[in-house]
Order: C-alpha cells, then sequence, then structure tokens
C-alpha cells in the first residue's frame, strides 16, 4: 500500500516546556529508552504546573555527537511562560524559538521510517532545507497524545521538521 500524507509548512511560535530529558544511541532509543519516559511523563504531568494543552505532549529530539549515532529526547509539556521556573525534581525547563515546519501526520497502521521518507522529500521538492545542518539544535519533534501507549507497535503522532528556505 502506497504511503502518502499531506504535509504543510506550519509556524509555531517560541514556547517553554517542562518534562524528562533522555540521551542515547538510535540503539537504546529502538531499545525502549524513549518510550520509557514517555511513560514516566505522563505518570507524573500532575508535578507540572501552567501546561498549556494535557491532551498532548512533545518529543523533543536534538544533536547531540559528532558521529550522528546518538541524540538528546525530551519528553515534555508545553506550559505557559510564568510556570517555565517551576520545575519539578528530575525534570528540566526547554525553550524552543519560533521557527516554520514541515508537518505531517504519521497514522497507526503507517511504516514510522517511510513517514519520516516522505516528509524529507518533501522538504526537498519544495526546494527548503531541514534544520539544522549540525549542532546542537533542535532536528524534529513529534506530538503524541496523551492517552496513547507509548509501548503501542503502531504509534499515531505528528512530525514537525524545521525547516528553511532552501
Amino acid at each position: 500500500m502506497e504511503q502518502v500524507n499531506e504535509t504543510v509548512i506550519v509556524t509555531k511560535q517560541a514556547f517553554y516546556a517542562v518534562g524528562l530529558r533522555w540521551e542515547g544511541t538510535f540503539a537504546e532509543a529502538g531499545a525502549g529508552g524513549i518510550r520509557a519516559i514517555h511513560q514516566e511523563l505522563r505518570q507524573r504531568c500532575e508535578e507540572i504546573h501552567g501546561i498549556v494543552d494535557s491532551s498532548n505532549f512533545y518529543g523533543l529530539s536534538y544533536h547531540a555527537y559528532p558521529d550522528g549515532n546518538g541524540f538528546v529526547h525530551y519528553a515534555v509539556f508545553e506550559v505557559s511562560g510564568p510556570n517555565k521556573d517551576h520545575v519539578p525534581d528530575g525534570m528540566v525547563t526547554v525553550h524552543v524559538p519560533a521557527m516554520k515546519y514541515a508537518k505531517y501526520e504519521h497514522q497507526a497502521e503507517q511504516k514510522i521510517d517511510q513517514s519520516y521518507s516522505n516528509i524529507y522529500a518533501w522538504i526537498e521538492q519544495q526546494g527548503l532545507k531541514a534544520l539544522p545542518q549540525e549542532g546542537e539544535e533542535l532536528t524534529h519533534f513529534e506530538i503524541y497524545s496523551s492517552r496513547q501507549d507509548p509501548y503501542s507497535e503502531h504509534p499515531e503522532f505528528t512530525i514537525m521538521i524545521p525547516i528553511a528556505k532552501g
């Protein structure tokens, strides 16, 4: 079955988020490392003050290793500005600047790697480029339903890739 989803460009204003930090390799992530912090975030969400929308949380991914084998991932809820300084034990605050994104809705029955291939191909076809090229910058984020089981073998989520003109 061909996997075709619409990709659109959206602008998201700067925001603060509070949640949990994970760092590791892609292999460790594939073995469930990220799913564990998603589960912990869901269990501890009531500790976070000023959540903007409790029905969704974000998975923010950043470059971390020069060899490209690992990354830092934050499982977070967006919070209103005044609440950015209220950080529960073991959690962190993250600031994400205003950016334009390519937005793609991954459906449960679809292959995750194909969804990512599709969105990056679309970005290139539009004459745009995915950001960043290097450094400890946001590479992408995913928006998850708070009701979804983090251990689901067929998750649904929104993919957001920061973009700029090519």
